[in-house]
């Protein structure tokens, strides 16, 4: 052992003096070259020594920190310990997954104010072989490269929506297709209804989750479904209902683009329609990655993916805040080519109050509302308020998305051209880098051209990266809190609203 060795197993045996916490739970696993951006979120202080540098180190590379030192007035509650309350951290590094299993060990180092170095143990991932939920084996030569594999994800549907929506995957023209199921695990009863609506249909495979994972995680899940010869895949919620050439369509659409997805109808729950496109108020975008990286515009339902998008999608970013899987599907797709759209409305999508999309978004509700809710709205300190959801911005607007953007940059990188590659970039170096920050902060005055499709979401954005700024500076000298109480834990997701989109989603 060098001497180096010796002085740093010397004192990691110290490291009790040394507090650390990591409050956000990793992922405990990543596939062989499953590479992902990992978001790290917790508070490290010394009982009787400042902290002058931490660093992050994932495999014994050093990283620094996005934010370190920051004020944590919940934990200084927790602990009781004046050390305690400059103690916040937070960063996003990559974990290198590599080609063979493994683990990936991550560690926190910290400078003190003597010169000694402290390590601490944050946490470690392992890397195990390809995980594949079991899904359907071959058969009468059902399973070959011709198919289209449709991904459906459920949670106690609405039967008669979903018997609708199983009619009419039925009824498409082109029936080279099979359906693998992931249920978000129903209740039993539920579960035992949804199987009722199959029958004995052998195109429809039906799995169960055993635990409850989420809209998000569901489709992972079902994603994982797909057999390795299957080389289309589509996706498919429980409660709309497909056009039936809806299939044919896409597959003749797709031709050498790595994704193609559809106009859609809006329609209520009793099929009487809306709207008869989608794209009202915003314009559509399946050209522009640093737009697609700031607002969605391509629904999970409208897609048709070749496989090798699902595969570069897997797993799932795990970032702070709601996460949705067209998002980052959309995102992989368009970092690795140039994607299709049929602008046409091959299915409708069907608003009623059970959908999860109105859950998240509040349907209109207003986000001082919202904050108020929880203790954080404007009744005694307005500016307070704003800055709370400033806060709000910071870590699920610009931080989620930096989590798919550095993932995007490790997973897409062989066939990221030059400028995707620097508008995922600026977007990384934003908080950093003031040319990189006023092109963000700049880009709602796209609008004035008529490129309305994120609807100057950026903003919001932009706002929430200087918070970041002013957290830094307004709390560089409080050791302990003063009448002002500065916090940088982390806020309620529903405080962050992008109130442009929640108004045009209100609309739908």
């Amino acid at each position: 052992m060098s001497a180096h060795q010796d002085q740093q197993a010397i004192a990691e045996t110290r490291a009790p003096a040394l507090v650390v916490s990591l409050e956000r739970v990793m992922p405990s696993t990543l596939p062989v070259g499953g590479d992902a951006a990992v978001f790290c979120f917790g508070y490290c202080f010394h009982r009787s020594e400042t902290i002058t540098q931490l660093e992050i180190i994932v495999d014994d590379v050093r990283r620094r920190p996005a934010a370190w030192a920051m004020p944590r007035p919940d934990v200084l509650r927790m602990l009781g310990q004046e050390q305690s309350y400059r103690s916040g951290f937070w960063a996003t590094v990559p974990a290198r997954a590599g080609t063979h299993p493994g683990v990936i060990d991550l560690r926190v180092a910290a400078r003190l104010g003597s010169g000694a170095e402290m390590v601490s143990r944050l946490g470690s991932i392992d890397v195990v072989g390809p995980e594949r939920v079991p899904g359907p084996q071959r058969r009468d030569d059902r399973l070959d490269d011709d198919l289209i594999a449709i991904c459906m994800a459920t949670f106690e549907p609405d039967m008669r929506l979903f018997a609708a929506q199983v009619d009419s995957l039925r009824a498409q023209s082109d029936d080279r297709w099979i359906c693998l199921i992931s249920d978000d695990c129903s209740k039993p009863e539920h579960f035992e209804e949804i199987a009722r609506v199959l029958e004995a249909d052998r195109r429809f495979v039906l799995s169960r989750s055993e635990e409850r994972l989420g809209f998000y995680r569901n489709f992972e899940r079902a994603l994982r479904m797909v057999p390795p010869e299957v080389q289309l895949v589509a996706l498919s919620d429980q409660d709309d209902r497909w056009h039936p050439e809806k299939l044919e369509v896409l597959r003749g659409a797709l031709g050498g683009a790595p994704l193609v997805y559809s106009d859609q109808r809006l329609v209520d729950a009793d099929g009487r329609v809306l709207r008869n496109t989608l794209w009202r108020g915003r314009s559509n975008n399946y050209r522009n990655l640093a737009s697609q990286l700031v607002a969605n515009t391509i629904t999970g339902a409208a897609m048709l993916m070749r496989r090798e998008v699902a595969e570069l999608a897997l797993p799932f970013p795990d970032g702070p805040g709601f996460m949705f899987h067209d998002h980052w599907i959309g995102l992989v797709a368009m970092a690795t080519g140039e994607i299709a759209f049929v602008d046409r409305p091959l299915y409708d999508y069907v608003q009623h109050g059970g959908a999860i999309f109105g859950d998240v978004t509040h349907g209109d509700r207003d986000s001082a509302a919202i904050a108020g809710d929880r203790g954080e709205g404007p009744s005694t300190k307005p500016w307070r308020a704003w800055f709370s959801r400033w806060r709000a911005a910071y870590f699920y607007g610009y931080l989620s998305r930096d989590v798919l953007a550095r993932t995007a940059l490790i997973r897409c990188s062989a066939n990221l051209t030059a400028p995707k590659r620097r508008a995922l970039q600026r977007y990384v170096n934003s908080p950093r880098s003031p040319l990189a920050f006023a092109w963000l902060a700049l880009r709602p005055l796209r609008m004035v051209l008529g490129h309305t499709e994120t609807l100057g979401s950026e903003a919001d954005l932009a706002r929430g990266i200087l918070w970041r700024w002013l957290i830094v500076i307004r709390a560089r000298r409080a050791k302990v809190p003063g009448r002002t109480n500065y916090d940088a834990s982390l806020p309620d997701p529903a405080t962050f609203d992008q109130r442009r989109l929640r108004r045009w989603r209100a609309r739908i």
